[in-house]
C-alpha cells in the first residue's frame, strides 16, 4: 500500500509541475514578438480606413508618418465604423502645444448629442497642462452628455467623473501610453504603465469609439484593440447605431452650402456652431444647400440667441385656426420673443417648418396652415400637437422626415407634426436655412437621404 501511495503522490506531483509548466506556456504564448497576443490594429498607418469623419472637415484628420494628426478645428469627432462592447484599447497621443484639449471616447452614439459637438459617451480625458481641484491632466474618466457611470473615488464635487489616483501624464511633445480596459460597464485606463482611475455600472456599455478634435493639435499612433467576449448588452445599454446620416456643416466654412455674395460676415462659421446675425446683403438672404434631396430625415439644432423681449402673438388652436375673441378679433397673448427663423423644404418657403415663439410651438408648417384653400384637415394636420421648445436660449433638435408628400417633425424627443399632408409640394429640391432679420445659430446638421 506504502508503494501505491508513492507512486499516487509522485504520479499527483508530475500533473501539478506538468499542469504550471503547460500554465507557463500558455502564458508565454499570449505574446508574440515580445507583444500581448490578440490585438488588431484599429489604425492601419497608412489611411482613415475604418475610421468615420462624424461632424469634422476634411482638413481636421490626416494622415502623416504612421500618425492620425489632428488640427483640433473645428470641435468635433471621428469614430470607428462599427461598434465595440468588451475590449482593451492601446493607443500613444501627444500634445503639439502646452495646455492642448482633446479625448478618447468609448461607448458612443453613432452622431453628436443635441446642442454638443461630442457625442453620449464615457471619456478619457485627453488634456495638457491644466490641474485643478475638479479635473486633472494626467487621465480623468467622467460620462458626458446623458451617459452614465460610478466612478471609483468619489469626486469632490460630486461629478461623475474619476480624477487619477497618481499623475503621470508626459507633457506636451512627448508621447503618452494609454492602455483602456472595458468590460462589462466597467471601465480601467492605466497611464504609462499603471491604473490611475476608471469606474462601473457605465450607460451605455456598448458603442463606437471616438477620437476627440479640441482646438488644439495633437497627434495619435500605434492604436490597437483586442475584444473580449460579449456579455450580453442590449436594449439602454447600446449607443445608438449608424443610420447612415452625413453632416451638412463642417464646422469650418459653408462648403455645401450656396455662398451668395452678401453672405460673407453674416452667415458665418463660428465652430461647431454655424451663426447667423439676420442682416444678409445678398438677394437671396436664406442659406440653401447646393444639393437637391427628395425623401429624407433632417436632424437640425438651432436656437434663438437674439435678446427676448416682450411681444403680443396669436394663440392658434389645434384645428389650425385662430382664436377669436368676442369682436371676432384674433386672440393674443404676451410672450417673450426672440426672433423666427425656420427650415425650408425641396426648395419652398411655403413647406417651411417654422423655428418661432407663437405660444402655438414650433414646428408648424405656416404655409399651409394659413392657406384658406387647403382642406381643414391639412391645416390641422401641420399645427402642433404640443408645443416642445426648449427655454428661450437652448438647444433645441428638430429630426425633419420627408417622404412623398407626408411630413413629420419631432422637436426635442416629441412628435410634433405627425404624417401631415403637404398637398403640391416639390419632389426634390434644396434646404435652406431661413433669413427672417432675427439672430439664430444652427449646429449638427445631418441628413440620411431615403431615396431607393
Amino acid at each position: 500500500m506504502r508503494g501505491n501511495k508513492w507512486v499516487a503522490l509522485v504520479l499527483v506531483t508530475g500533473v501539478m509541475v506538468f499542469g504550471s509548466w503547460v500554465g507557463i506556456c500558455l502564458a508565454e504564448k499570449t505574446k508574440v514578438g515580445g507583444q500581448e497576443a490578440g490585438f488588431v490594429d484599429l489604425f492601419n498607418g497608412k489611411d482613415l480606413k475604418g475610421w468615420v469623419n462624424v461632424n469634422c472637415s476634411d482638413a481636421t484628420w490626416k494622415v502623416r508618418e504612421g500618425m492620425i494628426v489632428c488640427s483640433g478645428k473645428p470641435t468635433g469627432v471621428m469614430r470607428t465604423d462599427r461598434m465595440y462592447e468588451n475590449f482593451v484599447l492601446e493607443l500613444e497621443w501627444k500634445h503639439i502645444k502646452p495646455k492642448g484639449n482633446a479625448g478618447l471616447f468609448v461607448w458612443a452614439d453613432a452622431i453628436t448629442s443635441r446642442g454638443v459637438p461630442f457625442s453620449r459617451s464615457i471619456e478619457v480625458q485627453i488634456l495638457d497642462g491644466r490641474n485643478t481641484k475638479s479635473y486633472t491632466s494626467h487621465g480623468d474618466v467622467f460620462a458626458i452628455h446623458g451617459a452614465r457611470f460610478k466612478p471609483d473615488r468619489p469626486h469632490p464635487f460630486g461629478a461623475m467623473r474619476c480624477l487619477p489616483s497618481e499623475w503621470r501624464c508626459k507633457p506636451a511633445g512627448q508621447w503618452n501610453h494609454y492602455r483602456v480596459v472595458c468590460q462589462n460597464g466597467v471601465i480601467k485606463l492605466a497611464v504609462n504603465g499603471k491604473v490611475v482611475s476608471g469606474g462601473t455600472k457605465s450607460t451605455p456599455r456598448k458603442g463606437y469609439i471616438c477620437l476627440e478634435s479640441e482646438g488644439s493639435e495633437v497627434h495619435f499612433r500605434n492604436i490597437r484593440i483586442k475584444e473580449l467576449p460579449s456579455t450580453g448588452a442590449k436594449g439602454a445599454d447600446v449607443a445608438s447605431k449608424d443610420e447612415g446620416f452625413v453632416s451638412l456643416y463642417n464646422g469650418r466654412d459653408l462648403t455645401g452650402w450656396r455662398a451668395e455674395k452678401g453672405h460673407e460676415g453674416h452667415w458665418r462659421s463660428r465652430d461647431w456652431i454655424l451663426d447667423y446675425d439676420g442682416k444678409s446683403e445678398a438677394k437671396d438672404k436664406h442659406l440653401w444647400t447646393k444639393e437637391a434631396y427628395g425623401d429624407f430625415v433632417l436632424i437640425v439644432d438651432w436656437r434663438l440667441n437674439g435678446k427676448a423681449v416682450t411681444r403680443r402673438r396669436p394663440v392658434v388652436l389645434k384645428d389650425g385656426t385662430y382664436a377669436l375673441d368676442k369682436d371676432g378679433k384674433r386672440k393674443t397673448v404676451e410672450v417673450m420673443d426672440a426672433g423666427d427663423s425656420g427650415i425650408y423644404l425641396r426648395g419652398s418657403s411655403k413647406s417651411q417648418v417654422n423655428i418661432w415663439c407663437w405660444p402655438i410651438g414650433s414646428g408648424e408648417v405656416y404655409g399651409y396652415r394659413n392657406d384658406g384653400k387647403q382642406s381643414t384637415e391639412v391645416r390641422k394636420g401641420v399645427t402642433p400637437r404640443v408645443k416642445a421648445d426648449a427655454p428661450l436660449g437652448k438647444w433645441n433638435r428638430f429630426v425633419i422626415t420627408m417622404v412623398g408628400e407626408r411630413l413629420t417633425v419631432e422637436l426635442n424627443g416629441k412628435v410634433v407634426i405627425k404624417e401631415a399632408r403637404l398637398p403640391g409640394v416639390k419632389k426634390k429640391g434644396p434646404i435652406a436655412l431661413q433669413h427672417h432679420g432675427d439672430r439664430v445659430q444652427f449646429a449638427n446638421v445631418y441628413i440620411k437621404r431615403l431615396e431607393k
